[in-house]
């Protein structure tokens, strides 16, 4: 972890870059594999399978036995657990669902939004090193609770074709329909053109790494809607001198253990700080079973001294972390100044890994900085807002003029006409 001091304002921007594969070469790979999957469906899907994932699966989809089989699998306190995390994440998430209020703008002119759920949602889940049956509860439990009728998953198997039955038994118990074998960028290609066996949705959730990510983009500018830019997994920690410096390292390997493309920060008014979390991070990192792949992405991370605090928060709002934890005894003050962040996570005691499973927020977030212009996924992410208005004819009598005016003058007269043709009929009755 390379410790950067009182950097300029000016260097700011060079130290926000994120660690990235080569753009070409990415982009040349992505497109190939949705190129192939495309025009060659489920075929091109089992060959990807052999070729990235070194198995050749009998069956794309999961079979309805294995995935009830899947509950004897999991241990009863893991599932107690499961179940209090789910719901803590539906509480939080149906509350974001309200019917809104019908709005007279104008006698006779009434407008409203109504939530429709889209139809078929597309999930894709990480597997590889990690297989994040988390991700499951915070894509499906939204879902679900937003009315989508059908939900599917895509995710990659394990050497033996198998799924881990912890991603099984969340699907089951959050109300997924259907579950299928395909990781990677083939797996949101399989969702995006649909394939002779995975249908294709209406719009794809879920994060994963650049290949995942980039494939998202490119189906994105194809037609079909994603969430959000969700790419590798990144933290910043904002530290202050009465900040707990084994708290600040967990924090941070929490974050470089899920991929080596993961990237950790840590700012800190404090120049003796940065010193005590790397300490704390050699102690830590040697019982952690991910330690190689946590070792990996801290050569990508930094600990960052700045002048005050508010030099860290503005900072922070540039990099526009996915996860922002303000680990002070001043967070409620830094917070108010907070403008870029997926999450964020207040005070000594609020770890990330809360967030990440069972407080109830939700872990998809935007990543590499599209926290400038991005929320994460909620329950609003599973509707469309749909407006109508129903005008009177008091209503087009009075608002009537007002349109014939603007649409002459953008000299639109079939617009015009569309309002006058009314307002001659109302005179004749």
């Amino acid at each position: 972890m390379k410790i950067i001091r009182y950097p300029e304002r000016d260097r700011w921007e060079e130290l926000c870059k994120r660690p990235s594969i080569s753009r070409p070469e990415l982009h040349k790979t992505v497109s190939g594999i949705l190129k192939s999957v495309r025009g060659n469906g489920d075929k091109a899907l089992y060959e990807l399978a052999e070729r990235f994932e070194g198995f050749r699966p009998n069956d794309l989809k999961v079979s309805e036995d294995e995935i009830r089989a899947s509950a004897a699998l999991i241990p009863y306190e893991l599932k107690e657990a499961i179940r209090t995390a789910q719901a803590n994440i539906t509480r939080f998430h149906e509350a974001q669902l309200r019917e809104e209020p019908v709005i007279e703008t104008s006698a006779g002119v009434r407008c409203w939004r109504k939530n429709i759920p889209i139809g078929r949602v597309g999930l894709y889940i990480p597997g590889g090193t990690a297989p994040l049956f988390s991700t499951v509860l915070m894509l499906a439990v939204p879902a679900r609770i937003a009315g989508c009728r059908e939900i599917i998953i895509c995710t990659p198997p394990d050497k033996a074709g198998s799924i881990n039955p912890l991603i099984l038994y969340s699907a089951l118990s959050a109300g997924v329909t259907r579950i299928f074998r395909a990781g990677g960028a083939q797996g949101i290609a399989a969702m995006a053109y649909g394939t002779e066996t995975i249908p294709k949705v209406d719009k794809i959730f879920g994060p994963g790494n650049q290949y995942v990510t980039l494939a998202k983009e490119l189906v994105q500018a194809e037609g079909t809607a994603i969430d959000i830019p969700a790419g590798p997994s990144e933290v910043l920690v904002i530290a202050g001198r009465d900040s707990d410096p084994s708290f600040v390292a967990a924090d941070l390997l929490s974050q470089a253990e899920h991929g080596i493309d993961s990237q950790v920060v840590l700012l800190t008014e404090s120049p003796e700080f940065p010193d005590k979390v790397i300490t704390e991070i050699q102690n830590q990192i040697l019982s952690l079973p991910r330690r190689e792949i946590a070792l990996r992405a801290l050569e990508n991370s930094m600990a960052i001294i700045l002048g005050t605090a508010g030099e860290c928060i503005d900072f922070s709002n540039q990099y526009a972390p996915e996860h922002l934890i303000i680990s002070t005894s001043d967070y409620a003050a830094l917070a108010a100044d907070v403008s870029c962040a997926g999450s964020v996570f207040l005070g000594k005691y609020s770890c990330e890994s809360a967030g990440d499973y069972a407080s109830g927020t939700n872990h998809t977030l935007p990543t590499a900085g599209y926290a400038r212009s991005y929320g994460g996924v909620s329950a609003e992410s599973f509707v469309k807002k749909i407006t109508f208005q129903e005008i009177s004819p008091e209503g087009i009598s009075k608002l009537g003029p007002v349109i014939e005016r603007m649409a002459e003058a953008e000299q639109l007269q079939a617009h015009r006409n569309a309002v006058t043709i009314r307002l001659n009929s109302i005179e004749n009755d």
